[in-house]
């Protein structure tokens, strides 16, 4: 039994989903010098909130300490998921009418691997990416990117400076958002 809350609708977490034992933080990499130390290992514990029923994990390092400057993954390293960003641009500036009059944002944006494609058809676009490391990637390519987690307050500040975009992304980001609420009441402030 855990004491955690629902990171939906705070209802205390009592039912397991599932229970996969110990396991030490996903891309948490042991440098040289800690490899004879002991590495720490986590509950790899599923809940589903019997109220809304929303499956999560129990939080137990900050998201900033896991999306940091040393976050391992870039997503370009992938030439098959770089043709498939690709593809999908062609696809979606084709199905919404996008232009150098649009604006696309992408949550999580790693190192501009989609946003990219955009970029090359002159569609003005931007980044949040909380990873100092795979945002500077992505700064290096000439992507404008904000080093930040998505939030009420950081979606309201692209809005003033930017407007609302007419095409916001995210892979594989709403399981790794710290404050789940306030991500989704951003992204609703961010969209056109």
């Amino acid at each position: 039994m855990t004491d955690c809350l629902c990171r939906f609708c705070s209802t205390p977490l009592s039912r397991t989903f599932a229970d996969l034992g110990m396991s030490p933080i996903a891309n948490a990499f042991l440098s040289e010098d800690q490899l004879n130390r002991m590495e720490p290992f986590y509950p790899l514990r599923a809940y589903v909130c019997q109220a809304c029923f929303l499956v999560q994990l129990e939080d137990f390092q900050a998201a900033e300490h896991i999306f940091n400057d040393h976050y391992a993954y870039f997503s370009s390293y992938s030439e098959s998921w770089l043709k498939h960003a690709e593809q999908y641009t062609e696809a979606i500036t084709a199905r919404l009418g996008l232009n150098q009059d649009s604006f696309v944002v992408e949550i999580a944006s790693n190192d501009g691997y989609l946003l990219q494609y955009f970029m090359r058809k002159g569609i003005p676009v931007l980044g949040i990416e909380p990873s100092g490391n795979v945002a500077n990637a992505a700064k290096a390519k000439g992507i404008e990117t904000l080093i930040e987690f998505l939030t009420t307050r950081s979606a309201r500040e692209v809005v003033s400076k930017r407007g609302r975009a007419d095409l916001v992304l995210g892979n594989n980001v709403l399981a790794h958002v710290p404050a789940l609420n306030d991500f989704v009441e951003g992204l609703k402030i961010l969209l056109s």
